[in-house]
């Protein structure tokens, strides 16, 4: 089994290596998967390609642990983070009050990181309402909300978890409330449309002004400081401090009315992150990057994507059918152990895929092997069980005409019962097929690409094109594969 696995994860290296060995590494960006860190990510890709060091972006890979893990990894060099969030959650230990009273950086330095100087603004947390129905009840302040235990309570699933979030605020305030986890930017449009009453807020974000909201006061100083800066691996910094010194360039230089409307153009007006990265290095900085505007055709983008999706599920699907098929073939012949077999792969089949992908971060990082792996998990089950139901349920008659003629175990299973079953076999690799394409999606999360990239994005922006440049794409594929698979089918023998 473990060989079989060896395979196909030596099929996805091979292409890996393949287009590292193009050249040397350029610095590798991180962002969260919100606004404000993208527009940051980008703001600091693009001026480190101003000063030509090469350097990628790799956007909105998900939330302050898993961006934490990847540069402590060292799947990323550089990212934007919050001074709040690493001293209340990424460097809480829960000992002397989490270290709050010793200096960030002496923190940082304790587990080999460290950060620039501040990008000159805060985004702190708060809780929002819409100001009609804050007027209407009388709300200012965050301890009003004592008095309206009935207020639907929603904030982004980060949150509600995190040690500076929802638990600690919660206890703070005693607030008698329960809270709802959701998307961020889908709990805009749920306080918007009258579905919630309270959402939590990022100070900076373009929605407080566009949709009129107020902000609470936080009357009892529960959240603190978040100072937005850039993390470095300590030993990283030390063999690049050309791409440091370009980086202090940005320090104290964007402040939080600034921020706010970059916000704004890139989630509002709908500037791509490209072009508002790129006209505002040109204005504060005068650095001109000469990176794309945002001009690629849909066309091109399409390809990308098609191109990173089809990667995704034909290396997977291929480990998978090295894999599932003797084993299917295992697990028929041997019942006892085939019982073991089905079982283990349905129990992984009931993992949810998105804490696979996560839990495949620590292992293997972030990108494209993960997302594999994960999805190769998630093949084995129907293929397995369809090849092992094909080949039990080929009649004991031909079975035992075929040990009559005097045919060999091997040569009944490859010219007699592998072709009697394939029909079986080929519905198991059809729907493993569907599965993994949409799927694959999830991958966007890790940095894998693929259509779960403009999805990913369209959530983020409330943008139904961009969702649909994902989504549309994704259904054809699956079309498309089912259909191939189907007319092999009919060129098969039947049982």
């Amino acid at each position: 089994m473990i060989r079989w696995i060896a395979i196909g994860l030596m099929i996805a290296g091979f292409f890996g290596a393949a287009s590292a060995a193009e050249g040397p590494r350029p610095v590798v960006v991180g962002s969260k998967n919100f606004t404000e860190s993208v527009l940051l990510g980008e703001l600091t890709t693009q001026l480190l390609i101003a000063q030509g060091i090469a350097a990628e972006h790799r956007r909105a890979l998900g939330g302050s642990r898993i961006l934490w893990n990847a540069l402590a990894r060292g799947d990323i060099d550089i990212y934007p983070e919050y001074s709040g969030t690493l001293r209340f959650e990424l460097l809480a230990d829960g000992s002397d009050s989490n270290g709050t009273d010793k200096p960030l950086q002496s923190l940082l330095a304790e587990v080999g990181v460290a950060a620039l100087p501040p990008f000159g603004f805060a985004n702190n947390y708060a809780l929002g309402m819409v100001e009609q129905r804050a007027q209407a009840l009388g709300i200012t302040d965050t301890s009003h909300l004592l008095e309206r235990g009935n207020l639907k309570i929603g904030v982004s699933n980060e949150f509600l978890h995190r040690a500076d979030g929802w638990p600690g605020l919660k206890a703070a305030y005693q607030l008698p409330h329960a809270a709802t986890g959701l998307d961020h930017d889908l709990a805009y449009r749920g306080l918007v449309a009258g579905s919630l009453d309270v959402i939590d807020l990022y100070t900076t974000d373009a929605e407080i002004d566009y949709y009129g909201l107020r902000v609470l006061v936080d009357d009892r100083g529960y959240f603190p400081d978040y100072q937005a800066m850039l993390l470095h691996r300590v030993e990283w910094g030390e063999r690049r401090p050309e791409v440091l010194a370009v980086l202090t360039q940005l320090s104290g230089q964007i402040e939080a009315t600034d921020i706010s409307r970059l916000n704004r153009l890139h989630k509002i007006d709908r500037q791509s992150v490209e072009q508002v990265a790129s006209d505002f290095l040109e204005t504060r900085l005068k650095q001109s990057p000469g990176a794309n505007k945002g001009s690629s055709s849909l066309a091109s983008g399409l390809l990308t994507t098609t191109y990173q999706q089809l990667f995704l599920v034909g290396v997977s699907m291929l480990a998978a059918l090295l894999l599932a098929l003797p084993l299917g073939v295992l697990a028929a012949k041997k019942p006892v152990m085939g019982r073991f077999i089905l079982g283990l792969a349905g129990a992984i089949q009931t993992v949810p895929s998105l804490a696979l992908l996560v839990f495949m971060i620590p292992l293997l990082g972030i990108g494209t092997l993960p997302a594999i792996v994960a999805l190769f998990f998630y093949s084995l089950l129907p293929i397995l069980r369809n090849t092992e139901a094909g080949l039990s349920g080929i009649s004991r008659e031909l079975q035992e005409a075929a040990v009559a003629l005097g045919l060999s175990a091997s040569a009944r299973l490859w010219q007699i019962e592998l072709p009697l079953a394939s029909r079986t076999i080929l519905a198991g690799i059809k729907t493993a097929a569907v599965i993994n394409i949409g799927t694959a999606t999830l991958g966007a999360l890790i940095g894998a690409g693929g259509y779960g990239q403009p999805i990913l994005a369209g959530i983020r922006l409330d943008n139904t094109g961009l969702i649909l440049q994902g989504a549309i794409p994704a259904v054809l594929m699956a079309f498309a594969v089912q259909g191939l698979l189907s007319w092999l089918e009919t060129r098969l023998p039947a049982a």
